[in-house]
């Protein structure tokens, strides 16, 4: 099978969810985020619109965001 070419900055790929619930994020996705080993990503889940993994630079600005709107603090530390 013939590997898809993505626009640059773009990537698609189908990933099996094991017996632990865990996800292999493909090597072409953690270079394109720079995402290495013991990384923490946050991931948000929405019912009608999926699950994503934003950026990580972005993510404590999200989660802050999403907590406080929950009335749960914001730091991640409590």
């Amino acid at each position: 099978m013939a590997k898809t070419v993505f626009p640059d900055g773009k990537f698609m790929a189908a990933v099996k969810v094991g017996p632990k619930g865990q996800i292999v994020i493909p090597a072409e996705v953690r270079e394109l985020f720079g995402i290495a080993p013991g990384d923490t990503l946050l991931l948000l889940a929405d019912r009608e619109q999926g699950i994503a993994i934003p950026e990580q630079s972005r993510a404590a600005l999200i989660y802050e965001q999403i907590t406080a709107g929950l009335g749960m603090g914001g730091s991640g530390n409590e």
